[in-house]
């Protein structure tokens, strides 16, 4: 049998030319995200208190059932506890997740309750029965398409009215939670492509929104994209590096609506 020789140097060309790719596919993916954003608001009911323990925010990206396929988006920021639903009402809101997740298709939400459950009327303090279902995960459809780059706000709005049951005349309340889901994309997109591109020189592509400005440098390939940029009609500005020796180029009148992509097309530097 013929040996086959080891080469060093052969071995570690290789491993170079792996890494490479894929930092090149890492980067290509990078601009397939989407901001997700999941609050929830309470419609009112006739009780003094309403504590619910939330644990967990989760998405899914398909309608079909079973425990596959669940992620966890809550925010870094969000604390697990209990929390008064009647503290969420006259446009307030509690933010369980504000990520940064893969674009495309969202089928389900998932809620995931734990068991420190209660209800205040006057000075008595009513457990709430949950069961074992709802603290596992109370499953939302929302089927919603998240486009690249823009910003998808998720309002779950808890209706403590039609959520507390009380069985029968055992003086046991139930926790049947009935939610209704609202979705709002609440930013949009503008991209466009350089060409000719000018090669060798960076060109940083800016749009001013309100007392802020989304900024960001075009590839070298010549394309650039602004996420998170509102609804509203703004003027885009192509700035090229000082030793290219082009004048920036100004494009007024760029409409962009939320949930949208608004292509400028291509673009040229005289």
């Amino acid at each position: 049998m013929k040996k086959i020789k080891f080469c060093p140097q052969l071995f570690f060309i290789i491993v170079f030319l792996a890494t490479f790719f894929t930092a090149c596919n890492d980067n290509d993916d990078s601009n397939q995200t989407a901001r997700m954003m999941v609050r929830m608001t309470d419609a009112p009911g006739d009780y003094d208190e309403v504590n619910i323990d939330v644990q967990d925010i989760m998405m899914k990206t398909s309608i079909e059932s079973g425990d596959e396929g669940w992620v966890s988006i809550v925010s870094d920021e969000f604390t697990p506890g209990v929390y008064n639903l009647l503290d969420l009402t006259g446009g307030v809101s509690l933010l369980l997740a504000d990520n940064i997740v893969p674009a495309g298709f969202v089928g389900q939400i998932r809620l995931v309750l734990g068991e420190d459950n209660t209800l205040v009327k006057g000075d008595e303090v009513i457990e709430l029965n949950t069961p074992s279902a709802q603290q596992s995960g109370l499953k939302l459809m929302v089927n919603q398409t998240l486009q690249a780059g823009a910003t998808y706000e998720f309002l779950l709005d808890f209706d403590v009215a039609k959520s507390i049951v009380m069985a029968g005349g055992s003086g046991i309340y139930n926790l049947k939670p009935v939610i209704r889901v609202s979705t709002a994309a609440v930013s949009g997109v503008i991209k466009g492509m350089i060409d000719p591109v000018l090669e060798g020189y960076q060109v940083e592509v800016s749009v001013p929104v309100g007392d802020t400005t989304i900024a960001a440098f075009a590839d070298e390939s010549g394309a650039f994209q602004l996420n998170g940029v509102p609804a509203g009609t703004y003027t885009v500005t192509l700035t090229p590096d000082v030793a290219s020796g082009k004048i920036p180029i100004v494009v007024e009148n760029v409409v962009v609506v939320n949930g949208e992509v608004t292509n400028m097309g291509s673009v040229a530097f005289e």
